[in-house]
Formats: structure tokens, sequence, C-alpha cells
């Protein structure tokens, strides 16, 4: 998707004394004309709450393959030089050194008391050889190519600028990692400025660069600093306004698909844990000092009902019992992979007053809360650091987001009203039925145009990119549609057991076509509403992880029409329910 940006100037910090302004940048390809001006109550925990984020931006935990595509142009030409310059200076030398160790050869086969003599000539003759050998240098070339590269394009590798949000209530940044594993999104609250002029509510991107990040980096605890949204841009020293700067930017697609998958995750319930800043002191701390070089790479969380929370890392086998008591029903084990992301929170130990981490279940996203009072820092991981948030499992069908609903009427309520939770939408639309609204939430997410606020637990309004995002990455995927097809037939067959574990195990089959054999599915979920089994005999979710990070339609479908029926009560253990016998129960 192609996007182009515009911006009246770079974004600039200006110092005069303890007096600093940091200047950002709208984009000026929008309609909504964002302006916000106010004076921070605490610079220093902005600046780095700021930093933290632009680290989010920059993160990339993939493994390192190498563009070389202009080094190998340019190499090819540094080749063709060598090969003039020894032409020029060196004519038939390579030939004529050949002839000779030819000669030596035959002298040394018909002469064997000259065998040392003659190996002692062949050996200085190959000194000779190396001093012109054109790939003598090749690896010190290519660490010098990438170095010349990184130092002058640095900047330019990162250019998918963050989002920001002015709201009536806060100012919001949001961003994605290069490798798009990690979301981030700071918001500040209104309390935290000092208002100097009405802001003018919308979405905007702004030109956060490494230059601007540097200059933020001097922010010390006597400096004032203002933050400055506007649209005319920043002066320079000279008082002399700087010519527009563009940008145009091939947006990728799973960097839009994975906006609306990471609003649809968050929406998901699942086990949450506080923690001290001490408890996450301690778990970046045995990141920071333990380095694995063999699987298995995770950290297991073991959670018993009041008791402690125990993290175990593999492949250590060391334990860490936090000072954090679970208060869930269910035992749990729940394992984390990619774990040493976790470490992009590490600047705001010393700044927050407690971390929320929301565990969703295995092969489920994660997701950390930092409360730092007026400010919050939400950081979404994907269940693994090669996994982003589109590949795998579909949040949106998940969490209820699927169709179109009635998208017509959300849409101008939420840009009328910015921020409303899922009961007041309800609310606002008594005429339309609970799942239509819930779809028309779920396609105003995958249009770009809201985003769900897990610290208030509401929907907001937000435009995500400055054009109309195609129809192609908002139309209802294949997955989507199999998915409503089997939800059709889910209840044919459906049965429901109760364990002694306190959980709830459903099984249906799916007949796909004729002469073919049914796909039993099964699906068990515990007391939290979290996954704790599943299977299929079908052959996608064979081929696959056989996890939730690679569910098939089955499983997607049982989940959906399931997650209605856990609020049964008074089911007898290890007793099998068909399901005229739990409608007999509802009614």
């Amino acid at each position: 998707m192609k996007v182009g940006y515009k911006y009246a100037s770079p974004s600039r910090c200006t110092q005069e004394g303890s007096q600093a302004t940091l200047g950002l940048s709208p984009d000026l390809s929008r309609e909504e004309k964002v302006s916000f001006c106010g004076k921070l109550k605490h610079p220093l925990l902005f600046r780095d709450a700021m930093l933290m984020l632009r680290e989010i931006v920059v993160s990339d935990t993939r493994k390192k393959t190498k563009e070389r595509t202009d080094y190998f142009h340019w190499l090819e030409g540094e080749i063709e030089r060598r090969i003039k310059a020894h032409k020029e200076y060196m004519p038939d030398v390579r030939k004529a050194l050949q002839q000779e160790m030819d000669g030596w050869d035959l002298a040394l086969s018909q002469k064997k008391d000259e065998i040392a003599q003659l190996q002692k000539m062949q050996r200085n003759l190959q000194k000779q050889l190396d001093q012109y050998d054109a790939w003598k240098d090749y690896y010190k070339i290519e660490r010098d190519f990438w170095k010349f590269i990184k130092d002058r394009d640095y900047s330019l590798w990162f250019v998918l600028d963050p989002v920001i949000t002015v709201h009536q209530d806060q100012v919001s940044f949001e961003a994605f990692s290069l490798d798009e594993s990690i979301y981030g999104c700071l918001s500040v609250g209104m309390e935290e400025f000092e208002l100097l002029q009405a802001p003018r509510l919308g979405t905007t991107n702004i030109d956060f660069s490494a230059k601007l990040e540097k200059e933020m980096q001097r922010f010390r605890s006597y400096t004032d600093v203002t933050l400055s949204v506007n649209p005319e841009g920043f002066t320079v020293d000279n008082d002399i306004v700087p010519e527009y700067v563009e940008k145009k930017i091939d947006l990728p697609e799973t960097w839009i698909k994975g906006f609306n998958q990471v609003s649809s995750a968050a929406a998901l319930s699942g086990a949450e844990l506080r923690l001290s800043p001490s408890d996450m002191y301690d778990i970046c701390a045995f990141l920071r000092k333990h380095k694995e070089k063999s699987s298995p790479r995770y950290m297991k969380w073991i959670l018993e009902p009041q008791k402690r929370v125990q993290v175990v890392f593999e492949p250590f086998g060391t334990t860490l019992t936090l000072n954090a008591v679970y208060t869930g029903a269910q035992k749990r084990e729940e394992k984390i992979w990619g774990r040493r992301r976790w470490l992009v929170a590490e600047k705001l130990i010393p700044l927050a007053k407690a971390f929320y981490v929301r565990i969703l279940g295995f092969g489920m996203p994660q997701f950390i809360r930092a409360d730092m009072g007026a400010m919050q820092m939400t950081i979404g991981f994907s269940s693994w650091s090669s996994n982003d948030w589109v590949k795998g499992t579909a949040f949106n069908i998940m969490a209820g987001f699927t169709g179109n609903g009635c998208y017509q009427k959300v849409y101008p309520l939420l840009k009328d009203r910015r921020c409303l939770s899922m009961e007041e939408i309800y609310g606002c639309l008594p005429d339309e039925k609970t799942d239509r609204v819930k779809a028309g939430v779920g396609m105003l997410f995958r249009r770009g145009e809201g985003y769900y606020d897990m610290v208030n637990d509401c929907v907001r309004f937000r435009h995500l990119c400055n054009i109309p995002i195609p129809q192609s990455l908002y139309e209802v995927s294949a997955i989507e549609a199999d998915v409503e097809t089997y939800s059709k037939l889910t209840f044919d067959n459906m049965k429901v057991q109760y364990t002694r574990k306190q959980e709830f195990i459903f099984t249906t089959s799916y007949r796909e076509g004729e002469g073919l054999p049914p796909s039993e599915t099964e699906l068990a979920i515990d007391q939290d509403g979290q996954i704790t089994r599943l299977n299929c005999r079908c052959k996608k979710f064979k081929r696959g992880a056989r996890n939730l990070s690679e569910p098939c339609a089955h499983i997607l479908a049982l989940y959906v029409a399931s997650y209605k029926l856990l609020k049964l009560k008074n089911l007898e253990y290890e007793k099998e329910y068909k399901i005229n016998d739990i409608m007999e129960m509802l009614l």
C-alpha cells in the first residue's frame, strides 16, 4: 500500500535556558488537522516513556539477513578495477608464475634429492600470488561496506512513523516494531498537561527521527518541557521555515492488518497478574545475565491460586519466585517464547508503580501494562519472535469481531463520541443485535478507524492511515468464511463434558464432503476462559504447529460457539451432555 506523508518541517526540539519545546510535525495530508500544545508536569517520565517507544519502533529480533544486492554491485566494480590494475602493472605475471611452478613440479618428480628445496621455492611463489589476489581482503571490505551504509543511511531504515491521536481525555502514541512482533502504545492523560491552547482532536503520523531522539535525551529535571503538535511546522535557528518534508512509503500489508489483530487480542480475557517493579527487575536481570545457547528457550509461568507466582527459565532450569500472588481460580502453567523481547520494558522499571501482565494462553500473545500514574504504557508481544500478529491465529475471530455487522452505524457513532465502552455502544444502538454491533466494531478495527484501549476497557476512534485502506486488506478472509460456514454446523452433534479439574471439554465433528471422513474437533477451556487443550483431525491442523498459533477453521468455529456456554452451571462431573440437554438447561 503506497502512502505519502507530508510534514511542514522536520520535528525538532528547541531549548532556551531551562525552557524546551518538543515540536512534533503532524502529517498535513490528513483531513483532520491535529494540533496540541501543553506543558508537561513530569517531563523526565515522558522522556523515558517516549525513548522506550522509540526502542520498540527500531526493535527487530528476526534472524538478520543482509540485503546484498547493492553490495555485490559495488564488489563487482571493485573487482574490475583491481583486474585492470593487475593488467596494467603486472602483465602476464600469473601465467609466468604458473609456468615456473609447472617446471619445478616436473623437476621435482625427476630429482628427488631436490624436493625440499623446490617445496621452499613453491611456498615463496605462493606468497607472491597472494599479494596480487583480488579476494584477499574480501571480509574486511565487506565489513567496511556495511559500516558505511549504517553510518550514512541508518535513519532511513526506520520509515514507519508512530501514530499520535489526540483524544478528549488523553494523547496516545502507537507504534510497531520492525519485525511487527511488538506493539507499543503510550497513553498520556490530560491531567499530565497544563494546556496552553484548546486541542484539536484527531489522528496523525509524526516525524520521529533519530535526531529528535537524541534531543530528547538532553531533558533534565530542571527543564520545563512543552509538547507541541503544530501543523504549521517549526522554524530553524534563523527563523526561516524549512521546505516541506515529504515521504513516500510502501506500507506492508501485515503492518496494517497487525493493528486490527492487536485490538482484537486486547479485547480477549486472560489471566492478569500484578507485578511489582522488583518482580519485573528480577525477570529482566535474569534475561540480561543469561544468554541461552540451546533449546528449549522459554519461560514457564506456574500459577497456583493464592500462591506466589513462579517462573521457570529454560534451558537453565532456574526457578524464580516472584512476590506477586496469583488470584485466579484455576491452576495453570503457561509457556512463553520470545522472552528476550521483554527487555524493552526494562527502562520503565524505576518509573512504574506496578506492571500488569495479561497472559492469554499457550500460543497466544501477552500484554504488559506499565502504570506510571498519568501515563500508561501498553506493550503487546506476539506468541513468538518470528510470528507477527497476522500469521497464525485470527484473533478477531476469537473475539467475535467478524463480518461487516452494522458498521455503517458504528462508524458515525464513534467518530462523534470518540471513545465508548462496548456496553455503551450496545446501549447507543438498541435496535441492533449484539453480534451485529460487535461485528461492526470489528470492521472499524479492520479499516484502521479505531483501536481497543485495554487500559480503560473501551473502543477509541482513530484513523490509522491518511488514505482509505484498500478493500483487499479488510474484506472477509477465507478462514472467516469457513468459520462462518462451520459455525452453522457446530451445534449439530456438539457435546459438552465438565471434568473434576473444572474444565469444559467441547467436542464436535464436521463433514468436509462426500466420501471424506469427518473432522473430529476437541477443545478444552478452563474456568478463566482460556484454552488448555485443543485437537483436530483435519489435514490443515496436523500439517501446522498443532497448537493455537495455527488453528484451523474447525477449532475457531468450535471456540466461537463454545465460549457462549462457559456460564453453564450445575453440571455433573464427567457426564457428557448433548446439545439438546444444554438447550433444555438454558431454557
